[in-house]
C-alpha cells in the first residue's frame, strides 16, 4: 500500500510519496526530503501519538523519505501520512485490496487527528494522480466529499485507522451544499434598497454586475460610497460549478473554507485594508498561500480609499487584471493562482474630500487634485470602465421610499449574464468585459449615427484604444440588460457618461 501526502505549491500542488525504511540501528526517526520545522517536529508527535493510541513504535532506525526530494514540505498535515506509513511498514495495518491512499491531518499527542487546510486541493491532486482513496480529518470530510471521483473517509483518532482500512470503501455522490456568503469580513451583505436618492449609482452597480466591469466610485465622505460598494455583492449571480470548485480550492488552500462546508456558491467579496502590502495583495510572501486577488477569484476585490494604497500595491494589480492569474517566482520556486476578479474602488474626489459639496468649500488646488488622482496611476485607471460620482443627498431623499431590493436586481443581472453565456458559448470568455479587442466588432455592431457619436466622443475625451473598447463593452452590457440584440445610440451615450470622469483631469472640471 502506497501512502501519499500533499504539498501545497500554488493552485495545482503536488502529490508527495511517503516512503518508510526500518532497519537495525540506534533507535530514532529521520525525515528527509526538504522538510520544514513543522514537518521535522512531527517525529516526536508521531512517536508519542502512536504509543498512546495502542500501537507499537519500533525500537529501530526509521527513515521517512518524502518524495520528490527537491520540493519543500511545509505544515503539520504530514503527521498522519507519516504515522500511517510507519504502521504499514511494520505490518500493524494492512489491506491488500488498497493500492494507494492519500492521508492528511495533524496529530495531537493523544492520537487525536486535527483538521488542516488545503484538503480540497489535496483531493483534487490525488484524483488527478490516480489516487482514489483519501483519509482526512473528520472535520474536513465534508470538504473532501465535494470533489467528484474520490472516495473519502474521515478519521478523528489514530485508533480508528484499522477499522477504516478494513471497512468497505463506498463511493458517495459529491455534496452540493455551499457557503451562502463567502467570508467578507465586513458583516451582513448590504441590500441595494438601502441606497436612496441615487438612481445613477444604482444603475451603474447593476451594469457593472451584469457585465463584470471594473468600477470606481468617488464622492465626499459620508455620501454612501462604501455602502454602495458592499451592495454589489448581493446582486452578483451565483458561481457556476467550474468557478465554484476553483474558488473553493483557493479558499481551502488559504485555510478560510469553513469546517464541514461544501463548495462555495456565492462570489467572494474581499476588502483588504489600505495598509496591505503588495505581497499580501497578490501573494508571494511567506510560503505559497494565495493573496487577496486570488481570494477574490470569481468575485469582487474592493479597495476602499484607493489612493491610500501604496503605488507599488496598486500597480501590482495590472497584470492579474489582464491575464486573470498570478504567476509568482521566489527563490527558485514558481507557482500560480487564478485571479479573475472584478475590481471595485472608492475614493474621495480630492484630498480634503469637499469637492462637489455645495455647503462646504474645497480648498484644494487643481494641481493637488491632479496629484491625488495620479496616485491611482494612469495605466490602472485606464482599465476602469465605469466611473461614478457619488454626491451627497439631502434629507428629503433619505426619507424616500426604498427602491428595488438586491434580489430583484439580481434576477435582471442573471438574465443579462445568461444572454452573454449563450452568445459566447464555445469561446474562452463568458462576459462582456472579457471580449478580446479582435472580437469586439463581431459582437458590438453600431449603426451610422451611433458610430459618428462614438468616434467624436473618443476624440474629445482623448480615450485610449483600451478605453474606447471599454465603452463598447459597457454599451453591449446595457443592451443585454433590456434584452436588446443590437447596441443603439442610447447605450453608447450612457457608456460614455460613465467613462468621462478621470481622464485628462476632466474629473474636477466636470463636477
Amino acid at each position: 500500500m502506497k501512502i501519499f501526502a500533499y504539498a501545497a505549491s500554488g493552485f495545482a500542488g503536488h502529490l508527495v510519496s511517503v516512503e518508510v525504511d526500518i532497519r537495525r540501528g540506534i533507535p530514532g526517526l529521520d525525515i528527509v526530503g526538504l522538510p520544514d520545522n513543522a514537518v521535522r517536529e512531527s517525529r516526536d508527535r508521531v512517536r508519542i501519538a502512536l504509543k498512546r493510541s495502542g500501537f507499537v513504535f519500533p525500537a529501530d532506525r526509521i527513515l521517512v523519505n518524502l518524495s520528490p526530494a527537491g520540493l519543500k514540505k511545509e505544515g503539520a498535515s504530514y503527521d498522519l501520512p507519516i504515522a500511517v506509513g510507519i504502521l504499514a511498514a511494520t505490518g500493524q495495518i494492512m489491506n491488500p485490496y488498497i493500492q494507494a491512499v492519500l492521508c492528511a491531518g495533524e496529530l495531537l499527542l493523544d492520537g487525536t487527528v486535527c483538521s488542516v487546510s488545503g484538503i480540497l486541493p489535496a483531493a483534487a491532486a490525488a484524483v488527478a494522480g490516480g489516487v482514489k482513496r483519501l483519509i482526512v480529518p473528520e472535520s474536513n470530510l465534508g470538504e473532501a466529499k465535494t470533489l467528484p471521483g474520490g472516495i473519502s473517509a474521515g478519521i478523528s483518532h489514530l485508533r480508528d485507522l484499522p477499522g477504516i482500512l478494513d471497512s468497505e470503501w463506498v463511493y458517495s455522490e459529491p455534496e452540493k451544499g455551499g457557503i451562502v456568503t463567502a467570508g467578507t469580513g465586513v458583516g451582513p451583505i448590504q441590500d441595494l434598497s438601502d441606497l436612496r436618492g441615487q438612481p445613477v449609482l444604482r444603475r451603474a452597480l447593476e451594469t457593472a454586475a451584469a457585465g463584470r466591469h471594473h468600477i470606481l466610485l468617488f464622492g465626499p465622505p459620508g455620501s454612501g460610497k462604501t455602502m454602495a460598494a458592499r451592495a454589489l455583492e448581493g446582486i452578483l449571480p451565483d458561481l457556476n460549478s467550474e468557478k465554484s470548485l476553483e474558488v473553493s480550492r483557493i479558499w481551502s488552500q488559504a485555510g478560510k473554507l469553513e469546517a464541514e462546508s461544501g463548495l462555495m456558491i456565492r462570489p467572494p467579496f474581499r476588502e483588504p485594508h489600505h495598509s496591505a502590502s503588495a505581497e499580501g495583495l497578490v501573494g508571494g510572501g511567506y510560503g505559497t498561500r494565495p493573496g487577496e486577488v486570488s481570494l477574490a477569484h470569481g468575485g469582487v476585490l474592493f479597495l476602499d480609499e484607493a489612493p491610500e494604497f501604496g503605488p507599488r500595491v496598486l500597480q501590482s494589480l495590472r497584470e492579474p487584471l489582464e491575464s486573470g492569474r498570478v504567476d509568482m517566482a521566489r527563490a527558485g520556486r514558481t507557482w500560480w493562482y487564478p485571479a479573475d476578479f472584478q475590481l471595485q474602488m472608492a475614493m474621495n474626489p480630492c484630498p480634503c474630500g469637499n469637492l462637489g459639496r455645495e455647503e462646504v468649500s474645497c480648498l484644494c488646488t487643481p494641481p493637488e487634485i491632479s496629484r491625488y488622482w495620479r496616485r491611482l496611476g494612469g495605466a490602472l485607471l485606464d482599465r476602469i470602465d465605469i466611473r461614478v460620482p457619488v454626491p451627497t443627498i439631502g434629507p428629503e431623499e433619505l426619507l424616500e421610499a426604498p427602491g428595488e431590493d438586491s434580489m430583484t436586481v439580481r434576477k435582471r443581472v442573471e438574465e443579462a449574464r445568461d444572454r452573454q453565456y449563450q452568445r459566447y458559448a464555445g469561446s474562452t470568455w463568458k462576459c462582456n468585459s472579457e471580449i478580446p479587442p479582435g472580437a469586439i466588432d463581431r459582437f458590438v455592431q453600431l449603426d451610422m449615427v451611433s458610430s459618428v457619436y462614438f468616434k467624436e466622443a473618443v476624440r474629445k475625451l482623448g480615450l485610449s484604444s483600451r478605453a474606447a473598447h471599454g465603452v463598447l463593452k459597457v454599451g453591449r452590457t446595457l443592451a443585454d440588460l433590456v434584452s436588446r440584440d443590437h447596441v443603439v445610440i442610447e447605450d453608447i451615450l450612457e457608456a460614455l457618461q460613465h467613462r468621462r470622469f478621470g481622464d485628462r483631469d476632466l474629473f474636477w472640471t466636470t463636477l
